[in-house]
């Protein structure tokens, strides 16, 4: 049987640099995931804060007590428990959700469907869309020296600048990269409580950044970190495979114990720790491999049964 060969479409890209096309063509992917919670009205809500205070959506019910408005009395619990109470709403605002780009020259490579420079952009993409189907409002930063990072919007105009962005850093290496460590830091200078953070990295430059940065902004935010990786760093075949390394080519024997170690400790040894160290930390983590659906993160939606 013959492997079959990817071909891409118009609307994918070549796989070496994401086009503006393929990255709005995404948006059909963020219909996988349920939309944000709606009122009663039928609009879409924003995210709950965990403040408790008089909004829109019902929290709880609790004793009344002398001050509360009597127009908030519950008057079925009352009525069930014999002793008034009074109903707490939840405090609503608009959340951030702000991606961080990691554009380390590493990530301008792939051997299989696309660069992994490319996945970034576009798993960047399917996230911001979901963003955007959930009332959030987007931003998106990189480790510049330069550049400022990519302002909060909301709705599709939002979505469309940091799609932008991403069309551009991800197109070749920034000439002024500072890091991913840089990108966090101007990161957490737009972040308040409660915003969700997408990260895209290499694992590799990701392990770099230390545990206790990583705990501290999944204490007060949802992190999500989305590593990208290429079939032939996490498997590579037991060959000698020709590499081109500052203009010179390099012969690399897989074959041989030690070097096939080394690669080991290079690429997989990274991303295991990675995927132990943050998940330990409630932080959500994905492997993205450059030959995965970029959404294939996404939980699928449920299966209606049939009676």
């Amino acid at each position: 049987m013959e492997t079959p060969v990817h071909t891409a479409t118009p609307l994918e890209g070549d796989g070496l640099r994401p086009s503006l096309a393929e990255l709005v063509a995404l948006r059909r992917s963020a219909h996988r995931a349920p939309p944000a919670r709606r009122g009663r009205l039928g609009h879409a809500g924003s995210a709950p804060s965990p403040a408790r205070g008089r909004g829109m959506e019902y929290a709880e019910s609790r004793d009344y007590v002398p001050g509360d408005d009597a127009r908030h009395i519950d008057w079925r619990v009352t009525a069930r428990t014999g002793r008034a109470h009074t109903k707490l709403f939840q405090a609503e605002r608009e959340r951030l959700t702000l991606l961080v780009a990691d554009t380390d020259p590493v990530l301008y490579f792939g051997t299989r469907v696309r660069f992994k420079s490319v996945q970034a952009a576009r798993v960047g993409a399917v996230a911001a869309w979901l963003a955007q189907r959930q009332g959030d409002r987007l931003a998106a930063v990189r480790g510049s020296t330069q550049e400022p990072p990519i302002a909060p919007a909301g709705g599709t105009r939002g979505v469309l600048r940091v799609l932008n962005a991403l069309t551009r850093w991800y197109a070749e290496p920034p000439a002024e990269d500072a890091g991913l460590d840089r990108a966090l830091e101007q990161a957490a200078r737009l972040l308040r409580p409660g915003a969700r953070v997408v990260v895209l990295a290499d694992p590799a430059r990701a392990s770099t950044i230390t545990v206790a940065r990583w705990a501290a902004l999944a204490m007060h935010h949802e992190v999500v970190v989305m590593l990208l990786v290429d079939p032939l760093e996490k498997a590579p075949p037991a060959d000698a495979l020709p590499f081109l390394s500052q203009g010179r080519r390099v012969l690399l024997d897989l074959g041989n114990a030690a070097v096939r170690e080394h690669w080991r400790e290079r690429f997989v040894a990274p991303l295991d720790a990675l995927q132990t160290t943050l998940s330990a930390r409630r932080i959500q983590v994905h492997v993205v491999s450059t030959d995965d659906a970029s959404d294939s993160w996404l939980s699928p939606l449920p299966t209606a049964v049939v009676a």
